[in-house]
């Protein structure tokens, strides 16, 4: 779209292409769209780089600034896509796991249904993932609950994952989602949570669910995690060291299984080793998005965060040594 640049027959026969791959009305040659549009577009829609999907009523006026992230997170169920519809959904919606898991899966759909606990973990670290699965199945055998695990990857480290899911696989450590493509609808699917309430403007409303989501995006920047929910229930939401240590640890709350039972035990002694310790909060948000917002509050201390930049290799390679010599 800018102007300034030269069109060459290259930069005309691509455009052609992929006009022809597309199933909707595009406009007929990008020179017909005025400088004034593209400067709407992009100040006032806060289009960049990704794709967003503006929804116009039959009069023309804007009803959603982007209606994608509604999409990811309910689907047809959005429609009619408008912002009202949105905050409508929001409403109606609770902490659950179905809520991080819906139209991916339907094995866990089945867990849920038959009230079994399911461990969902996420990283990038072999040894942790060994560790953490081990204690969870020798606490799930001495508490005898039902107890089932699924490996959902990270948000990035493409590479990584798949060579983690060979390992996962082979040691018979858990049960994993070995098509990758469901492992990038679940974290699309939970960024679009929080893309969804900045563009709502509501991201530092007091939400507990909005804050157990942010934790889940900033625990898989900064290592592990793992959520623990007794069929639809979710009964914590931990970081990598925090929720191995309350496993490891189970000796000292194993007397009060029985008195609160295994959900308000296990997350009262996490509750006490997190308290103690406060993981810290991260949060990644590329240029290319459109509404970055301008202060965001840690979900675990509920104080302004600070706010960094930071240039990133897009490359899902490791850092050569060379670097560093």
């Amino acid at each position: 779209m800018d102007h300034s640049v030269q069109r060459s027959d290259t930069m005309n026969e691509k455009f052609k292409s992929m006009q022809s791959s597309m199933p909707w009305f595009t406009v007929y040659h990008p020179s017909v769209i005025e400088k004034p549009v593209i400067r709407f577009i992009k100040e006032v829609w806060h289009f960049r780089n990704k794709p967003i999907l503006v929804v116009l009523d039959p009069q023309g006026k804007l009803v959603c600034p982007n209606a994608l992230h509604m999409m990811w997170i309910w689907g047809s169920n959005a429609f009619p896509f408008t912002s009202l519809r949105e905050e409508s959904l929001w409403r109606e919606e609770a902490w659950r796991l179905e809520l991080l898991v819906n139209g991916i899966d339907p094995v866990i759909l089945n867990w849920i249904n038959e009230g079994k606990y399911i461990f969902l973990y996420g990283g990038d670290d072999i040894e942790w993932v060994r560790k953490f699965t081990n204690n969870a199945q020798a606490v799930a055998q001495a508490a005898r609950i039902p107890l089932e695990m699924v490996y959902v990857g990270k948000s990035s480290k493409r590479e990584k994952t798949r060579q983690l899911m060979a390992t996962i696989t082979m040691e018979k450590l858990s049960y994993i989602w070995e098509d990758l493509t469901m492992i990038w609808f679940f974290w699309t699917r939970i960024e679009s949570m929080l893309y969804s309430k900045i563009q709502l403007g509501k991201l530092d409303d007091h939400d507990p669910m909005m804050q157990e989501i942010k934790k889940l995006l900033s625990y898989d920047r900064e290592g592990g995690w793992a959520v623990l929910s007794n069929g639809s229930n979710v009964v914590v939401n931990g970081h990598s060291t925090t929720i191995l240590q309350a496993l490891v640890e189970y000796e000292l709350w194993k007397d009060q299984v029985p008195v609160k039972g295994f959900d308000l035990a296990l997350q009262d002694h996490h509750r006490t080793i997190h308290g103690i310790s406060h993981p810290c909060c991260r949060f990644d948000f590329p240029m290319t998005m459109g509404r970055i917002p301008e202060t965001m509050k840690c979900p675990e201390c509920n104080r302004a965060m600070e706010k960094f930049s930071t240039f990133l290799c897009c490359h899902d390679e490791a850092i050569p040594e060379v670097l560093f010599q």
